[in-house]
């Protein structure tokens, strides 16, 4: 955003704020389900909730050879865009409401 002279938003101007005044919420937490030890997977959480998996092309232990190797940062730009897109469908489903349709959905 600073890059492309875009204004941040409230919600993300986090400079000079400390941890604990800052809401947040780690998905990885939310779905451990109280599971400490393991953890379930954003792919399996999409297959199991019927929500179009974002691992269709490239996973995240793919991004460091697409970017370095293939110097593919719009194939990354993608994946991250539907990586956000699917945390965005589940915490939907989880809080029992209705999905994003794809007219819904802009990407940049």
């Amino acid at each position: 955003m600073i890059i492309h002279n875009i204004a941040l938003p409230y919600k993300l101007n986090l400079f000079g704020k400390k941890p604990w005044e800052i809401p947040h919420l780690d998905t990885l937490d939310l779905w451990k389900f109280g599971d400490y030890k393991h953890y379930t997977s954003l792919k399996l959480l999409t297959s199991i909730l019927g929500i179009p998996s974002p691992k269709d092309d490239i996973d995240g232990s793919m991004v460091r050879d697409v970017y370095y190797k293939e110097n593919d940062i719009d194939r990354i730009i993608i994946y991250c865009e539907k990586d956000t897109v699917a945390v965005a469908q589940i915490l939907l489903r989880l809080r029992q409401e209705e999905l994003l349709r794809d007219d819904e959905v802009i990407s940049v």
